[in-house]
Formats: C-alpha cells, structure tokens, sequence
C-alpha cells in the first residue's frame, strides 16, 4: 500500500472564542493547512468532532465545512470518538489515501465547547462518552469516574494527593511557551493543593477546562511540499470495556498498551527509537496510568518520570512538549488532530516556542472516554 505524509498544519489557539462559530473555527485552520502545503487539490474532507450534535446543535459537519470552504462537491465525512475522534479521523483519512482513493486529504478537527456555559450541561455532554444506562443515568460523570481510578491507583500504590501535581506542573511549564496553548503559564505545586475538588480526590487542576479550537493537517501520497514532510509510519487501535465497573482492574488500561504494541509492531521500532511522546492527560491520573501502560515505567512508578528533567523538552523522554491537554487545552474531538498538527510542527523543526532539539520519531496517544477507544500512531520526520 502507498505511503501517507503530513505536509502542512493549521491551528488556532484553544481558549474562549466567543464570536467564533464551528464553522469560523474549522475554516481558519483548514484554510492555514492548505497555505502551508501549497494548496493542493484536495480529494476528500474528513472531520473530527465529538459535541457537535449536542453543544452546537449541528451535525453534518462534513458538507457544512466543505461549504464553507467552497469546496461543495468534494466528498465529506466526520469520524466520532469522543476524545479519540481526532486520531480516528486520521485512521480514516490516512485509509483513503492508502487504499487509492484519495491522493490528498483535509483533516480538519473542530470543537466549540463553550456554548454550554453552565456545569451541569458541560458534564453532561462529556459524560455522552461512558456508559449511559448504568453509570451515567445513576449520577456519574466522566470526572466522577477519573476520581475513582485516581483513589485506587494513591492506594495501590501508596501515593499521597501532592504527588500528582508533578502531571499539570509538567504541563503548563511546558505550554507556558506554546503560541496555541490555552494556559500559557506555569503552575506552582502550591496552587494545586489549593485548587478545589471536581470530585475528591480529582482537583480543578488535575483536568482540562472546556476549550474552543480547531487543528488541519493535509495527509497527501507525496511528500514534496515546500513546507517539508512527516511519515505516518504506523498507527495501532484497541478498545475496552466503556464501563468502568465491567473492567479487571480499574488502575489498569489495556487497551493502551495493546494500541502502542501494534502501532510499533507495524513500523517496526522499538520505544527507544520514540524521540518523544504525546499522552492523553485527560486528568493526571490518567497521564500517569498511560505512561505505564506504554511501558516508559514500571506500574506505580510514572510520577517519578513526569517529575524528572526526563520528561522535559530537553530531557531523555519528552512528554507533551507543547502542553498536552491540561494546558495546551482540549477541545475534545479536535485534540487527537492537535496532536498530529503539533507533530508535524516539531518534525519539519518550526514548533515556535516548543521545539524538542533533534526530533526523530514521536508515538501519538488519543483515548476516548476513560481509554475504553485508544489510538496510537507513530509520526517519523523525512
């Protein structure tokens, strides 16, 4: 099968965007993407989102977005995986391009999440991604959920609440210098033991807050672009139980480490050939039980990596150079496609503020709902 490449990326910052609807936000990315790859003539549009239908009340974003682009007549889907879609929505960009029938694509991820203002609607369309009729009709939220997995993995292992503070102080260290970041400051571990409990022990700053932002990258068959090119070596999907009560373990999520074993089987590497790494920090929990399950560390241990100079821009074994969710922000769907954009910035050596020094290969970590869909992929400069 042909080869696959990102050559051009588009973003716009994560934050509050107000006078900016789904389709301002998916429009201005994808309009950057195709600049920087020359405008190419695109085959096909394929969308990323999560809340469209719920939040914005608008669904077929494929035709909406190729309208607004005027681009009517190009064929248009959109791929859901709650917070996975982004990185779905590659798999099936990247498909049709393998398959032949497309020799370039628009991935456009999108995701207007501040329409719903009020708490209990917020936690409502995020908790759309658990289980509905028993656990989400019974009161838990996604966050309740988080809060669950956080209490078995502090007494499994014997970590005090403090310690996770080493995950959001990584975080916005790392964002602090990101152009698109949402919270472009650093945190002191001070200021997280006083932030309140979402629900205990889950602190306000082991989450990501709600985020508007869009993110474009072209994938093409070829990578001449004046803008230069990344492989997508290989990607690797799994998923697990969607309900947290139905799994062996709740510190445990399989269906991580069996996405990263196939997505490096099928490049054939190795995690000693990964120059750095981007995880799904959908809470600090999660970041560290992700971390582990990709084989970084032992069980129990990843707190002592993300509080390391390992885990830094410039250390041994980058992680979320740019600011993962906690900072860079998460607007859910379009996160996996943040990703990529991020990547590909970093690979062709024009992540401004960001740059992880001699970048070769990074392995890309997208999860929907509490990791029960993961999507891995492994990203390799030309």
């Amino acid at each position: 099968m042909r080869d696959v490449y990102v050559v051009g990326a588009g973003l716009t910052p994560v934050g509050n965007h107000w006078r900016l609807g789904i389709r301002d936000l998916a429009v201005q990315a994808s309009i950057k993407a195709m600049e920087a790859a020359d405008n190419p003539k695109i085959d096909y549009i394929v969308v990323a989102n999560a809340l469209s239908g719920i939040v914005d009340g608008q669904e077929n974003l494929g035709a909406l977005i190729s309208d607004y682009l005027g681009m009517i007549g190009t064929p248009s889907l959109k791929v859901e995986a709650a917070g996975a879609s982004g990185a779905a929505a590659a798999v099936t960009a990247a498909g049709l391009i393998k398959s032949g029938m497309a020799d370039n694509v628009l991935l456009v991820g999108v995701e207007k999440m501040t329409d719903y203002t009020a708490l209990e609607d917020s936690n409502m369309a995020l908790s759309t991604s658990i289980e509905r009729e028993y656990e989400a009709f019974f009161g838990a939220t996604l966050e309740s959920l988080h809060a669950m997995v956080m209490r078995s993995y502090m007494r499994k292992y014997n970590v005090e609440e403090e310690a996770f503070a080493a995950v959001p102080v990584l975080m916005h260290e790392h964002a602090s210098t990101n152009p698109y970041a949402q919270f472009k400051f650093k945190l002191k571990r001070e200021s997280y033991m006083r932030s309140p409990y979402l629900a205990e022990p889950l602190k306000l700053l082991d989450a990501p807050s709600i985020g508007d932002g869009a993110a474009a990258v072209i994938l093409s068959v070829s990578p001449n672009s004046p803008g230069g090119a990344v492989r997508v070596s290989s990607w690797g999907q799994a998923t697990d139980h969607v309900s947290l009560y139905m799994r062996k373990s709740v510190t445990e999520f399989p269906a991580v480490r069996l996405a990263v074993k196939r997505a490096l089987e099928r490049a054939d590497l190795k995690l000693s050939d990964i120059s750095f790494y981007k995880i799904h920090d959908s809470s600090s929990v999660a970041a560290l039980i992700e971390i582990e399950e990709m084989g970084l560390t032992e069980r129990g241990k990843a707190i002592e990596l993300v509080d390391s100079e390992d885990s830094r821009r410039n250390g041994s074994t980058p992680i979320n150079p740019d600011g993962g969710l906690k900072a860079r922000g998460h607007p859910l769907g379009a996160t996996g496609v943040y990703q990529i954009a991020e990547t590909y910035l970093q690979l062709t050596d024009k992540a401004e503020g960001t740059q992880v020094s001699g970048a070769r290969r990074a392995l890309l970590l997208s999860a929907g709902g509490l990791a029960s869909n993961v999507v891995v992929h492994v990203l390799e400069r030309v």
